[in-house]
Parts: C-alpha cells; sequence; structure tokens
C-alpha cells in the first residue's frame, strides 16, 4: 500500500521539479535523433541520470543508452525509444520541430508524442522512487533506444547481447492517453518481386514488363482485406502495398524488374506462413515463374556500427486482463486521480512485439500523448500529462511488489 504521506512527498517532488523536467523535454526534442542516430540526445539523457544519482549510466553496445538503479532480485525495465522519423517537408510545420514550442498547454516537437515524452518521467521518477525506498527488491533500468526502423531489435539485444538481462516485468512508455495498454497486433512486412525483359519503350512489344504482372497481386491486395483474422481485442487483421520500386533503363524503355512492399499487420491467430500464403494465391499461375515472394530481413548496422540480424516479423501479443502487472498499473491510475478507464491497445506497432512477443515478459503500456498525432506535423504531447507521467513510472514497482 502506497501510504498518504509517501504519496503526498511523490507529488510534492514532482511539483518541486517541473520546471526541471519540462526543461530536459526541451533539451532532448531539441537534439535531432532521427535515422537512429541517438547518441546525442543519448549523451543528454546520461547527462540527467549521472545528475540524479543513477548508479549505473553509459551506453550499450548498440549505442543505446541505459540508466539502473538498485540490486533487487526483481528487474523492471522502463522502455522509451529516443529516435524519431524526420521531419519531411519542412515548410509544412508552423513551427520548428526542434523548437519544443509550448502552446495552450500543448508541447510541440519532433519527438514529443513518439516518444521522447516518456524520457523525462521515467528519469525522474525512478531516481523519485529511490529517494522515497519505493524500490525496494527491484533492480529498475531506463533504456532509452533506437526503435522506429525495426522493432524489437533494441530490446532483443538487451536481452541476448548486452547488458544480458532478462527482466521480470517491462514498462513501454509508447503513448497511451495515460491509460494503459496491454497489446497491440504483430507485423509482417514482405518483398514482392517481378522480372521482366526490358526493351524500348518504342519497341515495347519486344519487352515484357513487369509491373503488369504485379497489378493483379496490388489489385488483391486492396481487396483482400475483409478476408484476414479478426480477434475480440487485438480486432482484424490490415494490410497494405507501402512502397514499390522499378528497375528500368530509361523512362522511355520497358523495365526489368518491379517490386513492392506490403506492410501486413497480424492479428492473433495469423501466422506468418499463413500470410505468405494469402499473397502467393494472388499470383496468377501465368506469373508463378517470375514474381517471388520474401520476409524481409533487417541487418543495417547501428550508428556504432554493430549489426544484429532479424527478420522484420513482429509477432501479435496481449498481456491478460487480470495480470498483476495490468492490475497494478490500473490501481497507480487511480492513486494518481485519472479517471477510470479499462486497459487498452495499440493501433501501431512497439518494442512489446519482442518483450512480450517473443520473450514472453510481461508487459504494459502507459504514456502520455495521442499516437494519431505521431509522425505528424502536429507531433505533440499535453505538458501536463508528460510532468505527471512521473507518478506512474515512480508508483509502479512499489504496487506490482504488493501483487506479486
Amino acid at each position: 500500500m502506497i501510504e498518504k504521506d509517501v504519496m503526498q512527498k511523490l507529488t510534492d517532488k514532482v511539483s518541486e521539479n517541473r520546471a526541471n523536467i519540462i526543461q530536459f523535454m526541451r533539451d532532448i526534442v531539441a537534439i535531432p535523433s532521427m535515422d537512429s542516430q541517438i547518441g546525442p540526445v543519448g549523451e543528454r539523457i546520461a547527462e540527467e541520470m549521472n545528475k540524479l544519482g543513477f548508479e549505473e549510466v553509459r551506453f550499450d553496445v548498440m549505442g543505446n543508452i541505459l540508466g539502473k538503479i538498485g540490486s533487487g532480485e526483481k528487474v523492471m525495465v522502463f522502455d522509451s525509444h529516443i529516435d524519431t522519423v524526420g521531419i519531411g517537408d519542412p515548410d509544412e510545420w508552423t513551427h520548428d520541430p526542434f523548437e519544443g514550442k509550448i502552446e495552450d498547454g500543448i508541447f510541440y516537437g519532433r519527438g514529443a508524442c513518439d516518444e521522447k515524452n516518456s524520457t523525462p518521467g521515467m528519469v525522474y521518477g525512478l531516481a523519485f522512487a529511490r529517494d522515497l525506498g519505493l524500490l525496494d527488491g527491484w533492480t529498475v533500468y531506463y533504456f532509452g533506444n533506437m526503435e522506429e526502423w525495426c522493432d524489437g531489435i533494441a530490446p532483443n539485444s538487451f536481452v541476448e547481447v548486452d547488458p544480458k538481462v532478462k527482466p521480470d516485468f517491462v514498462v513501454i512508455g509508447e503513448p497511451t492517453k495515460m491509460n494503459v495498454y496491454r497489446g497491440h497486433k504483430g507485423r509482417l512486412e514482405l518483398k514482392v518481386t517481378a522480372k521482366g525483359r526490358t526493351a524500348h519503350a518504342a519497341s515495347n512489344h519486344l519487352g515484357d514488363n513487369p509491373i503488369y504482372a504485379l497489378l493483379p497481386v496490388i489489385a488483391g491486395i486492396r481487396d483482400l482485406e475483409p478476408e484476414l483474422g479478426d480477434h475480440s481485442f487485438l480486432g482484424h487483421g490490415k494490410i497494405t502495398v507501402s512502397d514499390m520500386v522499378v528497375q528500368t533503363p530509361s523512362i522511355n524503355a520497358v523495365p526489368g524488374e518491379a517490386v513492392i512492399y506490403i506492410d501486413r499487420r497480424m492479428t492473433f491467430g495469423e501466422t506468418k506462413e499463413g500470410v505468405t500464403a494469402q499473397i502467393e494465391a494472388l499470383i496468377p499461375q501465368e506469373y508463378k515463374d517470375r514474381v517471388k515472394i520474401e520476409a524481409l530481413f533487417y541487418e543495417e548496422p547501428s550508428y556504432t556500427g554493430f549489426v544484429f540480424p532479424v527478420d522484420k516479423y513482429f509477432p501479435a501479443w496481449v498481456l491478460e486482463e487480470d495480470h498483476p502487472l495490468v492490475e497494478a498499473g490500473l490501481q497507480v491510475r487511480s492513486l494518481m486521480g485519472l479517471p477510470e478507464a479499462p486497459a487498452g491497445k495499440w493501433n501501431f506497432s512497439t518494442n512489446g512485439i519482442y518483450w512480450a512477443g517473443k520473450a514472453n515478459i510481461p508487459s504494459i503500456g502507459f504514456g502520455p500523448g495521442d499516437e494519431e498525432t505521431a509522425h505528424t506535423i502536429n507531433d505533440c504531447v499535453p505538458i501536463d500529462d508528460m510532468v505527471n507521467a512521473t507518478l506512474f513510472y515512480a508508483l509502479i514497482p512499489k504496487v506490482l511488489k504488493e501483487k506479486i
């Protein structure tokens, strides 16, 4: 049980440090971290953790930033990805995406929603929890990582490479509108390649256009969604053609190759083998010999040069509604005075695909912000929610410990 005087002390600490938390957020949003280039923003986060007395602060071999407090038997990781997508056309922004503008209580900037917004609360919350004796029996990690280009690769490395720790529980800081989330759909990325024969456009009858071979596949994908799986909590599967690339000698020639990329959101009951077979069935028989499907594989080096090869399959996951971690999260929301709400789910994908989906580590999400503003020119977070999330991250270890 969280005693009233402890809750008051924690609330006071958050209030007294409001300006520090906001400035920290301003600082990390001001540092660009696109394309997984998280070194400089990681250094700024390390500076704050050192100031707050974290016992271990370092970069891992991949280049993610770690902060550790405690040496208890149970381990909890607080996961916040600190890379962002790019800004696109700068002229579309009504403000500097790295300024951290605050207007009408809303903080705007690239990464303000997805997902630098949870870092200040996690870093300060864990320090405050230590100061108030809320971490007895726990080892906790802040894990600021790269996620945008390959979900789950950073936690996979955390468990298997460095620091080789398999946590007992994980809290994911992706935006949840201050609700507790307990799952989301999975994802499979596929590549479909059609081979053709080049010819001059003036003599196109001598060529074999691979774009035309892909047209039935594209049309089939467009019409496939009603046939996809459904789940009472996660919802319906989704599919879209997300990119197309053509190899051609010139714009006055029949191409020699055409490639489409497919983003397939998978619900429970769907397998990557079944998903691949669905696409295979869309290829007309006369094109089977020159249209091939392959799953994508990620083996790009991080900014440190570290390579961790993984296939781009990301399984769906759901934590049971009555799991102690879910119940603890809902109880913490109540302690914070937030309105009662059932545990929900994300529409997009998170590092939970590894923590819970592959490694079977109980995980929940809690973060300020609305995922609908992620990756947009309106990337933003309510400033009060960003500050108050500190309470959740500080309280969850203590509340959970009483349930396990």
